[in-house]
């Protein structure tokens, strides 16, 4: 995630067809949720939010931004993306670091079908509040999903982040020192910035601080939607 903002800031960006990753009849099969967030997303704007974000530019500048927040890391074999949508960023890491255990947990049904179509990514369709972890991995990472969890949901998905690894924790996510909404494509109630690391560095006492970093939307390279990182580790 967390691209549907620059894509607006950028219209060059190209949006390409993903009936090689989708199956294009599938039936989308709405369950029962726990928040309007989860049914927004697992719904038709879901989808349609995979028809926007799906380019080769994309993935260059995510394959940039993995190089910068991978610098402190060590050790690492086995990772787990909450809200992979489509499954862009674990191809970019799989460019940098190709023998990783991957691992991805998505809600919408079309992305899910994408995502079994990268080898070696093993997939849970599921909502974070749904989710049990069956095993925990050296890293486990958000990029653009807590902004849009419903504000009151927040401490139990840190609890399932927080239990779903047993070193290192990385969110990518738009930042505000104080709680804020956003509108989001005509819409309310989707999209909130907040101190998302700061929480849970306060709610855990065995999380620390490794690094953070920002990538501005003017970047001459790799320009990204003004997000930033923060990379924590279990202690």
């Amino acid at each position: 995630m967390l691209v549907d903002m620059a894509n607006e800031r950028h219209p060059q960006t190209r949006e390409k067809d993903l009936q090689k990753f989708s199956i294009q009849e599938m039936r989308e099969t709405m369950g029962t949720y726990k928040t309007d967030q989860e049914k927004f997303w697992a719904g038709e704007f879901g989808r349609k939010y995979i028809q926007r974000n799906f380019d080769e530019d994309l993935l260059m500048r995510k394959t940039a931004m993995f190089v910068k927040t991978f610098e402190k890391m060590s050790r690492v074999g086995s990772i787990m993306e909450f809200g992979a949508n489509v499954g862009l960023n674990l191809v970019a890491i799989k460019r940098l670091l190709p023998d990783l255990e991957l691992s991805a947990l998505e809600i919408n049904p079309n992305a899910v079908e994408a995502l079994k179509k990268i080898q070696g990514v093993k997939v849970y369709h599921s909502s974070i509040l749904d989710f049990d972890p069956d095993c925990t991995r050296d890293l486990v990472f958000t990029s653009g999903v807590l902004i849009h969890q419903a504000p009151d949901s927040l401490p139990e998905v840190y609890d399932r982040l927080y239990r779903s690894t047993h070193r290192y924790l990385l969110m990518i996510e738009y930042y505000n020192p104080t709680p804020v909404e956003i509108g989001y494509r005509g819409h309310c109630g989707y999209l909130f910035k907040r101190d998302f690391a700061g929480e849970m560095l306060d709610r855990y006492k065995d999380l620390e601080l490794m690094d953070y970093g920002f990538i501005y939307h003017r970047d001459k390279l790799f320009p990204q939607d003004d997000l930033t990182w923060f990379l924590m580790e279990k202690r």
